[in-house]
């Protein structure tokens, strides 16, 4: 790096140490009534920031020189990594592996361990399904939470009402998931971009304000308690049992999800949605109806909300409007985004990353969501397609040959 590049740098560790000075140096001591100045912390700021700032102009400039070296057709460690993943034994090998972690896991591993693992897989079931609108069909919805509320809504008030389980819910959860996707794509039709969020963002708080002040209906604030768990062939679980009931449970539904997913993605309607993101008009003169396009991505998004409400009102028992906030949305489509939009494999690992990485961050206390957010902001800097970006698929045409 040259002597500008090190200026920079320096200006930014300045405008840090200006921005930090009122919560970093100055400390009142209300008892004794004296001001504390605490000069190191600033020298800390001062010095973090500018070694930061002079690595992260370095790793720019790495991933440019990489970028064209890529160009000019050198291999790198990309792909390397997707010639080894499509070999066969790599594939066994991997697969074997895969099923005796998902085995062994509830039984190596504490009761917490395991109930986060299945948040994790909850999350994966939500990811890909909002995948669905997002990733393939290219409309954002920032109100993905809402569905999600409805499914969960949906058990705890035919359980209280009716005594209905989880089984018969379970469907019934992702039926009317579906109905209100469709309820919400037929308004927003002609919307798309930056309109679509915003018209999607205030469904979402619509559902949840009803939610929040219904109390005939939703029982407000308070919530509904004492939600039955799902239950083996009529049989009691304790709660040890219960959780690791659960987790299978989630395995089973999260490798379904991912199945169907795929299957969908591969299929015409899948590639409807894939023209319907790349160019609305284009698909519209092929011959693609847009209208069912759009509900189809919008109703089949928000079955797999549905389905993971009823099992998040199974899992936690108890259900009331403050779990279904706009930052539950956020951190949806955060794993779609930084999973790599349109991969299922992509969502999968992304959803990891995101719901584990704050569980296990927590040994670094006050800090650990700024780094968390430091992550995240170098993840979207230096790869901003995701962690696996979907591989564009290419048709070459090989016309009659002249004899």
């Amino acid at each position: 790096m040259n002597f500008n590049e090190m200026k920079k740098s320096f200006l930014v560790s300045l405008w840090f140490m200006f921005l930090t000075f009122p919560i970093m140096v100055i400390r009142v001591n209300p008892i004794e009534k004296i001001i504390d100045w605490r000069w190191e912390n600033m020298i800390i700021v001062g010095t973090g920031s500018f070694f930061l700032s002079f690595l992260w102009r370095y790793l720019l400039k790495k991933k440019e020189a990489a970028l064209e070296n890529n160009k000019a057709g050198e291999k790198t460690g990309a792909q390397f990594a997707d010639s080894l993943r499509t070999h066969p034994k790599f594939h066994f090998a991997g697969r074997a592996i895969l099923v005796l972690i998902i085995v062994t896991f509830p039984f190596l591993f504490s009761i917490y361990q395991v109930n986060i693992m299945t948040t994790a897989l909850m999350y994966v079931v939500l990811g890909l399904g909002l995948n669905i609108v997002v990733g393939l069909a290219g409309l954002l919805d920032l109100g993905y939470v809402a569905f999600y509320a409805v499914g969960a809504y949906s058990y705890g008030l035919l359980n209280h009402h009716f005594g209905l389980g989880f089984w018969t819910v379970l469907p019934l959860g992702a039926f009317i998931g579906a109905v209100f996707g469709i309820l919400l794509g037929f308004p927003v039709l002609r919307l798309r971009g930056d309109y679509l969020a915003i018209v999607t963002l205030g469904f979402g708080e619509i559902i949840r304000l009803i939610l929040e002040n219904w109390n005939e209906f939703s029982f407000g604030p308070s919530g509904i308690a004492n939600i039955s768990r799902p239950s083996f062939f009529a049989m009691d679980l304790s709660l040890h049992g219960a959780t690791i009931y659960l987790y299978f449970l989630m395995i089973g539904l999260a490798l379904f999800t991912v199945f169907v997913v795929n299957r969908l993605q591969n299929s015409r309607i899948g590639r409807a949605w894939v023209a319907l993101r790349e160019d609305e008009v284009a698909c519209q003169a092929m011959g693609i109806d847009k209208t069912k396009t759009k509900l189809s991505a919008f109703a089949l998004g928000a079955t797999w909300a549905g389905m993971m409400g009823v099992m998040f009102a199974a899992k936690t028992t108890f259900i009331n409007p403050s779990s279904f906030t706009f930052l539950e949305s956020a951190i949806i489509l955060s794993i779609v985004v930084i999973g790599g939009m349109g991969s299922i494999i992509g969502v999968v690992i992304g959803a990891f990353v995101l719901i584990l990485l704050p569980e296990y961050l927590r040994a670094f206390s006050d800090y650990r969501m700024l780094l968390f957010g430091g992550i995240l902001v170098i993840m979207m800097v230096f790869r901003p397609q995701g962690i696996i970006s979907n591989v564009r698929r290419t048709y070459t045409f090989e016309g009659l040959e002249n004899d």
